[in-house]
């Protein structure tokens, strides 16, 4: 188990995409949390295997109406997290 950041940069705003990480975690059972920055961008902490982190990161890429230019990803300290959320902007 492992705990990665994701910054998502694009359009990721007022396009559903908060709620398509969330279904997608969920489905893949990873915990963690999604919000959006003010600075336009959204970022996700994601907890779960790494094989399926690596799936989990793949599948964002087919949110509807979303147009990712860029994705960041670092590892950090793990996080237990009870399930995945979707939290206010930042």
């Amino acid at each position: 188990m492992k705990t990665i950041e994701i910054r998502v940069s694009g359009k990721v705003q007022k396009v559903g995409f908060r709620n398509c990480v969330k279904r997608i975690a969920s489905r893949l059972n990873v915990k963690g949390e999604v919000m959006n920055l003010s600075d336009g961008t959204v970022r996700a902490v994601a907890t779960g295997d790494e094989i399926v982190l690596e799936k989990f990161l793949s599948m964002i890429y087919g949110c509807p109406r979303a147009i990712i230019r860029d994705i960041e990803v670092r590892e950090i300290q793990f996080s237990g997290f009870p399930d995945f959320s979707v939290r206010r902007a930042a």
